[in-house]
């Protein structure tokens, strides 16, 4: 019942016992008032591993635990929406994110995108899987059914799972691909997006690495800068989330946090997803990269920008100053 990842501030709670933990929800649920606080104080401390253990404790003697959540009205709100997240397989939260993304009139974009680049192929196949297993539907389908053109395009090889993911690097290929990016991008009137997509998409990420040192050689500017001036909308940000999440996944997700609360305002679906879907992976290496990109430490962030029981969960999860 282990954490799946060894950098997250969500960790294996010692003692666990999955009988006392579904007895102080169902206490902290009963009667006229919810006890957010005990809630907070059981979830936020347990795995994923652990909690699957009290939903099925809860089975047994309730009924489940994210039915009775999602329709019962005990619980409601941000503070809500990270509870249900909590209670979830990483990979059926994942499908449930891409789900709503694509629910209903307009897409969330963002959404497909942070999910899609940032996963492994292991992780993409699962999800894919449990999409159908879910929704009844295929996830390609899905996606095909709410995107176009090239956006579709890259969104499709992302979901193909198709990656390289070995440590080879082939220095020949490395100079080429990125003669052939500079060549269908800067070099020339127009892009050609293909030649992004088929060097981005399918080389491993050391061999990219490489990639992008020879492009900076052969055009003097980073890779995401020629992103930037070749493209805008929905394929510059594909492209430059696939780019971030090479080169750094944790900055990469620093961003996402940094830009959901900054301003007027708080992109709470974006805050949520990221705090709930990286806390037991790599959530230490995220707030120390926070910390260093902003001048700022995560918490203070969190503790300026929300507010009541959903402020002190995520507070939680954030595992501290």
């Amino acid at each position: 019942m282990a954490a799946i990842g060894d950098r997250g501030t969500v960790t294996e709670a010692s003692g666990f016992d999955a009988e006392a933990d579904c007895q102080k929800l169902r206490e902290a649920m009963k009667g006229a008032g919810t006890n957010e606080a005990t809630i907070t104080e059981v979830l936020a401390h347990r795995t994923i591993a652990q909690r699957q253990r009290i939903k099925e404790a809860y089975k047994q003697t309730v009924g489940k635990l994210l039915d009775y959540l999602s329709s019962s009205g005990c619980l409601s709100g941000n503070f809500k929406s990270v509870v249900l997240g909590l209670l979830m397989l990483a990979p059926v939260y994942d499908a449930y994110e891409l789900r709503n993304a694509m629910k209903g009139a307009g897409t969330e974009e963002a959404c497909l995108i942070e999910i899609l680049a940032s996963r492994s192929n292991a992780e993409v196949k699962t999800i894919c899987s449990v999409y159908k297993n879910e929704y009844g539907k295929d996830l390609e389908s899905a996606v095909c059914g709410d995107t176009s053109g090239m956006f579709q395009r890259v969104l499709v090889s992302l979901l193909s799972a198709g990656r390289d993911e070995s440590d080879a690097v082939d220095e020949a290929q490395a100079v080429q691909d990125a003669k052939e990016i500079y060549e269908a991008g800067e070099a020339r009137w127009g892009t050609d997006e293909v030649k992004f997509l088929t060097v981005l998409c399918v080389r491993n990420r050391h061999h990219l690495l490489r990639v992008f040192d020879e492009y900076q050689k052969i055009s003097g500017k980073d890779i995401e800068e020629s992103i930037k001036r070749e493209m805008s909308g929905s394929l510059e940000d594909v492209f430059l989330a696939i780019v971030k999440c090479l080169r750094n996944k944790s900055a990469f997700f620093a961003e996402r946090l940094y830009k959901s609360m900054k301003g007027l305002g708080t992109t709470d679906t974006v805050l949520i997803r990221t705090m709930v879907s990286r806390a037991e992976i790599d959530m230490l290496d995220i707030k120390a990269q926070f910390q260093k990109m902003y001048g700022k430490s995560l918490y203070s962030f969190i503790k300026g920008d929300t507010s009541g029981d959903y402020r002190k969960i995520l507070l939680e999860l954030c595992g501290g100053e």
